[in-house]
């Protein structure tokens, strides 16, 4: 944190009304990559920044990183505006880019040093050793960073974003190309930081690992924020479960006994139901089967996830559809 903050505020970052337009040419007319974002992500959350490629989430993290300029609108990081503030805004955030831009002729140690200095971190208060042990770096510390491995690079960039203690920390698709172990290894010390206050936004393409990670996640399609929830109330706007039942007999087609139901034959003995829990118990599923004088020789289900609902908002925000005041954030 800044030493010139006197209070904790109580959103790490407040971005109100960002437009980004990046001005045409004779070839190409101008382009809207933002429009009129809203956001605020809690100080000390855990906070998912979700899209497909192109969405405009790289740029909502390049102009709180001062690398794009906004076209308008207002954006506060740790309640410093990132233009009239620019020195404090700059000092209360981290990020983790997805290029593994690191200079290959420098050491992980010598990495460090030159970044605190450049953050104006005295020699006294520079953690670096601390840092290298929390990434799992200190035997490579003296080792020329071309040497390093794709994942330990990935590290590396975490490091480098925590040298000036930042509150908050921006993670950019960190986990890109990165092996099973590593990333579970990565996400132990960040949930590490969290728990320390740290406030965590992060983007990623892996979506199974926001929804585990992220306590609200926020979801931008073309350049447009769709919706931004907590992780659990974003789950249950789409009450829907997959009933696979598999029964005793070939089936030509589905038999009437079961028409009231969304159902489809999916193989000559396979059922997919697909149901509302807090409307359709299972239960009226099974007593139908039965009526239909057929037997279950094997019964599964699937919830709806993250990735269910992602797809579902993304494609309607694609066609146009209104989501209701409720999915937006105002």
């Amino acid at each position: 944190m800044s030493p010139e903050s006197t209070s904790l505020p109580e959103f790490a970052i407040e971005i109100t009304g960002l437009n980004k337009t990046y001005a045409g040419n004779s070839v190409q007319p101008p382009k809207e990559a933002l429009t009129d974002i809203n956001l605020k992500i809690p100080r000390g959350s855990f906070f998912g920044l979700l899209g497909p490629n192109g969405a405009g989430k790289s740029t909502i993290i390049n102009i709180m990183a001062g690398l794009v300029i906004k076209t308008s609108g207002d954006v506060k990081v740790w309640d410093y505006d990132i233009e009239a503030q620019m020195r404090q805004a700059r000092s209360s955030i981290g990020i983790v880019p997805q290029e593994l831009n690191i200079d290959p002729f420098f050491t992980p140690r010598e990495i460090l040093e030159v970044q605190a200095g450049l953050y104006g971190v005295p020699k006294a208060q520079r953690r670096t050793d601390d840092i290298l042990a929390a990434v799992r770096l200190s035997d490579k510390a003296d080792a020329y960073a071309r040497t390093l491995s794709g994942g330990m690079r990935r590290r590396m960039l975490v490091a480098k974003a925590m040298v000036h203690s930042p509150p908050v920390l921006v993670l950019d698709e960190p986990t890109a190309g990165v092996d099973v172990e590593l990333r579970q290894q990565l996400w132990s010390y960040i949930r590490g930081l969290r728990d320390q206050g740290t406030t965590i936004l992060l983007t990623t393409h892996y979506l199974e690992e926001a929804e585990e990670l992220c306590d609200q996640i926020a979801i931008i399609s073309h350049g447009r924020l769709v919706t931004s929830q907590k992780t659990e109330d974003l789950l249950s706007t789409l009450d829907s479960k997959e009933l696979i039942i598999t029964v005793d007999k070939k089936l030509s087609e589905v038999p009437s006994e079961l028409a009231g139901f969304n159902v489809e034959l999916s193989n000559s003995r396979k059922l997919v139901f697909r149901v509302p829990p807090n409307e359709v118990p299972v239960e009226a599923v099974i007593d139908a089967i039965r009526k239909a004088g057929l037997g279950i020789v094997d019964l599964t289900t699937k919830e709806s996830d993250l990735e269910d609902i992602f797809l579902m908002m993304t494609r309607g925000a694609e066609e146009g559809v209104s989501l209701g005041s409720s999915d937006r954030i105002t």
